[in-house]
């Protein structure tokens, strides 16, 4: 009689310790986060992450801090990813480098859809040509026959070798039958001094060119989104101006693969509230980028189509790092 009392009373501590498998568990999360942005501070990207970050943080009652690791065309969070223990407690930025980057080397460092684990999409850039307010090109047809009649000659800056910057630039001299010469800076604070300095005669970056343009210290000569932007309603497209492209290289934050469930949905909810914080909302709104809300399901089915795109275009150009 006693061993079957000791029995059902060891089945039924056992239930109950099945069904109730946080008890004792730390809740998540318990510490800080980090989040790793691959891009110098003082960026349009940094101010997004860190307005980002700070929303989040409200959300998942732990801070979620900022470490910039800038260099190798934003890659290095996605690198630091492979060491990194899967559990929630280390996130970077997935630029669209990390996609197109594994098709550009004989010996990629990572397979951008199994290394990885994708849980918010954010937003995407406002990229364009500016050039200094005092430059011979006041458009970007005068910048285009200029490269034409001095081959090479045509300096420009990017945040980086293989950087959707650099794409969309090599895509425009391809199609204008031009050569430029290109210039990679580890961040826009480079990009900006060199040209202002005078040693590129154009940048190619984010939006956070647009304080200097309204400043008069530069002049934007082109947009690469599909319609004409409300700040600068002068500045023409790309489209207007012959070039069939659109180019906002959009991006989220992730992680390792093999992050929980639990963790990943604990993640999306607050991440996906933090995208309308009214505060990260101005942000966004100061650089001129769309929020482009999606959950972990549909971000990583997006993440494969943009990983075929991409292996498409570097394929095409025949892109190697």
């Amino acid at each position: 009689m006693s061993t079957r009392i000791t029995r059902r009373a060891t089945l039924a501590l056992s239930a109950a310790a099945l069904a109730t498998p946080a008890i004792g568990q730390p809740r998540f999360p318990d510490r800080p986060i980090r989040l790793i942005c691959p891009w110098p501070a003082g960026g349009s990207t940094d101010g997004q992450m860190r307005a980002f970050a700070e929303a989040a943080g409200k959300h998942l009652g732990q801070p979620v801090v900022i470490e910039n690791r800038p260099g190798a065309s934003g890659t290095l969070g996605a690198i630091a990813m492979r060491q990194a223990r899967p559990d929630g407690y280390t996130l970077t930025q997935f630029p669209i480098t990390v996609f197109r980057f594994p098709f550009m080397q004989d010996n990629p460092a990572w397979d951008p859809l199994t290394d990885f684990t994708y849980v918010t999409h954010l937003t995407g850039y406002l990229f364009g040509v500016t050039v200094r307010a005092d430059s011979e090109f006041k458009t970007f047809q005068d910048l285009i026959a200029w490269a034409k009649a001095n081959p090479g000659r045509l300096s420009y800056g990017t945040p980086g070798v293989g950087t959707t910057l650099h794409i969309t630039m090599e895509r425009i001299a391809q199609a204008a039958g031009v050569e430029f010469l290109h210039v990679p800076f580890r961040g826009f604070a480079d990009n900006s001094a060199s040209l202002l300095g005078g040693n590129t005669m154009a940048l190619a970056d984010s939006s956070a060119w647009a304080p200097l343009v309204e400043a008069g210290r530069m002049r934007a000569l082109c947009v690469w989104t599909g319609e004409r932007v409300a700040r600068f309603p002068d500045v023409p497209t790309l489209r207007e101006l012959g070039y069939d492209i659109v180019s906002t290289s959009p991006y989220g934050v992730g992680g390792p693969a093999g992050m929980p469930p639990e963790v990943v949905r604990t993640l999306d909810a607050a991440f996906l509230k933090a995208l309308d914080d009214p505060q990260h909302l101005e942000v966004l709104k100061r650089f001129d980028m769309v929020k482009v809300a999606l959950n972990h399901a549909a971000y990583t089915e997006e993440v494969k189509r943009m990983v075929a795109i991409e292996k498409e275009i570097v394929q095409r150009l025949g892109l190697k790092v």
